[in-house]
């Protein structure tokens, strides 16, 4: 099995989020009676939220062999999509890790993926605009792939056509969302949580569906985590991300993903062709609303010069640092590589949305499960959300599974406990380090400057630590 089997509830959540100082958000509560309807049916389980991380839960459950006498419905609330691979790139996408290509391979669906279209990452170069300090990774001889990059319509249609090849055991109900909840111990007057206790969903055409399993993965909104009344902690990271597409300078081998932290936060660029990146800049409010507005040529240039000034480089730190790499005197040290110069942006495609780290205390209760978002959503600096969405989904069908072989309930803690305490031993140290990480690289204040610069030379100098590094975002 994927998720490693226990029955201790996980207790680092509490004293990690507290050392963070993040405050909670306020519980909106939306509606929770179920309204009157005779139309009433049961599933085994419902899955609330047709994004990639739902769809990707109903497809690994209606192709798991051990499920296949269940009744599995989807609800996703847009319309279904016909899609056919544009030209243009979308400026939405994602690294797909190994571990994320393993579960997608699983239901059939990075086969589409690959057929469609996603560009391999060999190489990742990292490094701090106030020294001379980089971190770079790549598997040995560059033969292997560290992640791909794909753009989120690829993967939603790629994973469509998979749940069209288990029609006969999940049902996708497209332009049909919940409206109502009433959560067995938890909505006022159902106290119960015994076995014969359901999750009572009722839908905006007024009918009802009853199911042992209610799964949110209805995104940082989530409706399921309001209604479940889950303690949820949050932090306004105050900077915005803007996304684009670029086009590179094609002379220059185009599969290194390239990230360079600024004073005001990261940016990145990630290949999607041989000509074609796509860009990801947190910024701040102000500097994000100007990057949308500007003319497209001098948009190209704040790029380029973001990836290539010295404008931030502290004297006092880079000599620090040259002292720091003699004692280190590394064989076959890292050289600094060069990003490709952009020579235009796609039109059209530049965006932005605002940035904040959520994280639900629990993951579960009787009969509630949340995934991706709905559980957790982090900062984009490492390029992690989804691929820890996808864990979620390989670890609660893992042991969904094996609650069936065992002839239990689905909607039992029992087993919903175990996908909590595994998911948060692996959630919660990410997020952890991944909010240090941005807090530690959006000052400028020499002390920090030299601090992070000498560990990131060491990091680098220490194959065995960037192996482990690898190892982890892998999953």
């Amino acid at each position: 099995m994927a998720c490693t089997l226990s029955f201790n509830r996980c207790t680092l959540c509490f004293a990690t989020i507290r050392s963070m100082r993040i405050l909670p958000i306020s519980l909106r509560k939306i509606q929770t009676q179920s309204p009157a309807s005779t139309n009433e049916e049961t599933a085994d389980i419902v899955i609330s939220g047709g994004g990639m991380v739902g769809t990707a839960m109903a497809c690994a459950l209606g192709h798991e062999e051990l499920l296949k006498d269940k009744k599995i419905v989807l609800l996703e609330a847009a319309a279904k999509k016909s899609y056919n691979v544009p030209e243009t790139f979308s400026n939405r996408t994602c690294a797909i890790s190994p571990s994320s290509v393993d579960l997608l391979s699983s239901v059939g669906a990075w086969q589409e993926v690959e057929q469609m279209r996603c560009h391999p990452v060999k190489r990742m170069q990292v490094w701090d605009s106030c020294s001379d300090s980089l971190i770079a990774f790549s598997k040995e001889n560059l033969l292997d792939d560290l992640a791909y990059i794909a753009e989120n319509d690829v993967i939603e249609e790629a994973l469509r056509r998979r749940l069209e090849a288990v029609s006969d055991r999940v049902d996708v109900r497209y332009q049909t969302s919940a409206k109502s909840f009433i959560i067995p111990g938890v909505t006022p007057g159902h106290s119960e949580t015994h076995q014969n206790s359901w999750v009572t969903v009722g839908l905006q055409d007024n009918s009802v569906l009853k199911t042992k399993l209610l799964i949110g993965a209805d995104g940082i909104f989530s409706a399921v985590r309001k209604a479940g009344e889950f303690h949820t902690l949050q932090r306004d990271y105050n900077q915005t991300a803007v996304v684009a597409t670029l086009q590179v300078d094609e002379s220059i081998d185009n599969s290194v993903a390239w990230q360079r932290f600024l004073p005001t936060g990261p940016i990145a660029m990630l290949p999607l062709s041989s000509k074609y990146s796509n860009l990801i800049w947190t910024t701040t409010p102000d500097h994000a609303r100007n990057l949308k507005e500007i003319s497209e040529d001098s948009f190209v240039d704040a790029v380029n010069d973001a990836f290539w000034h010295d404008r931030d480089r502290n004297d006092l730190v880079v000599k620090a640092g040259e002292m720091f790499q003699r004692v280190l005197d590394t064989a076959g040290g890292t050289f600094q590589q060069l990003p490709p110069s952009v020579v235009g942006v796609q039109p059209n495609s530049r965006a932005s949305f605002p940035l904040v780290m959520t994280h639900a205390s629990n993951y579960v209760l009787h009969r509630v499960a949340l995934l991706g978002d709905a559980a957790h959503r982090i900062h984009p600096l490492a390029g992690q959300g989804v691929n820890l969405g996808f864990g979620d989904v390989a670890c609660l069908r893992d042991l969904l599974a094996e609650a069936v072989s065992n002839g239990s309930d689905v909607g039992s803690l029992l087993h919903l406990t175990q996908y909590e305490t595994s998911r948060q031993r692996v959630v919660i140290p990410v997020l952890t380090t991944i909010d240090g990480l941005q807090r530690l690289y959006s000052t400028d204040f020499t002390p920090v400057v030299l601090l992070r610069s000498l560990g990131l030379q060491a990091t680098n100098s220490m194959g065995f630590v960037k192996d482990y590094i690898m190892k982890g975002a892998s999953g």
